[in-house]
């Protein structure tokens, strides 16, 4: 399977806007200080925090800032104390939604999150209405620098679940187990630079819109991603 890389695209969109808004890192420190809270702060024992951290290194949050998330979980006395919540929800064209906050408020994310839907042509779901069309994955995105034949092979023999070939990228699926392994392979292959780097949880299936729905999918995703306890924002639009 060959063509145009949508997480490369997605990655330098969602990465320009973020460093316009200043958001990207207060949002990564969120989500290392929940998970490095109330632990020593050591990722090599702590598998999530692990993850969280090649996110950030993946997003090019500087080292200190990492550090300094990690330090005041693991300093802190009382503190935030953030609630993990999803909302689940449709966009135009029945584009299904899965929305992951941390929040210190739940009626406020809440009505954020509704009111933003609303003004753009979504609407709220139940809970399990859409999550079941997702599944958790790792997913690597690389340059083509290194050759077809190395990369497959490296990848495959390390565990991953499958190797797309792009036109300027290579896009490496994993479980969430076997992430790590193949990342630390592809990095002894040669790798330095990872355009996408992250568990995170990838559509079952794509759905196909006119470029003018596909436009205000897109509007809605970004004016979601802007609000302050939305972490993440998932979806199944074929980009």
């Amino acid at each position: 399977m060959s063509g145009h890389s949508k997480w490369a695209t997605i990655h330098r969109k969602k990465g320009e806007l973020d460093a316009a808004r200043g958001k990207v890192f207060q949002k990564l420190a969120k989500e290392i200080y929940v998970a490095a809270r109330g632990t020593n702060g050591d990722p090599d024992s702590n598998p999530t925090l692990r993850a969280v951290i090649e996110k950030a290194r993946g997003n090019n949050m500087p080292k200190d800032n990492i550090q300094k998330a990690i330090d005041k979980a693991v300093g802190s006395q009382g503190g935030e104390e953030y609630e993990q919540v999803r909302y689940e929800g449709y966009a135009s064209g029945g584009v299904a939604l899965m929305i992951d906050c941390l929040t210190d408020n739940r009626n406020r994310t809440a009505m954020l999150v509704r009111s933003t839907l609303t003004k753009r042509g979504g609407n709220l779901g139940t809970d399990g209405s859409v999550s079941y069309l997702f599944e958790r994955k790792g997913v690597i995105v690389i340059d083509k620098s290194l050759s077809e034949d190395d990369v497959m092979m490296t990848s495959l023999d390390n565990g991953a679940l499958d190797v797309v070939v792009n036109d300027d990228s290579y896009e490496i699926y994993t479980s969430t187990d076997a992430f790590l392994k193949v990342k630390d392979a592809l990095v002894a292959l040669g790798v330095k630079d990872f355009i996408t780097s992250e568990i995170t949880f990838v559509a079952n299936n794509l759905i196909e819109l006119d470029e003018e729905t596909t436009n205000k999918v897109l509007d809605l995703v970004e004016q979601l991603e802007d609000i302050d306890d939305v972490q993440n924002v998932y979806h199944n639009l074929s980009i």
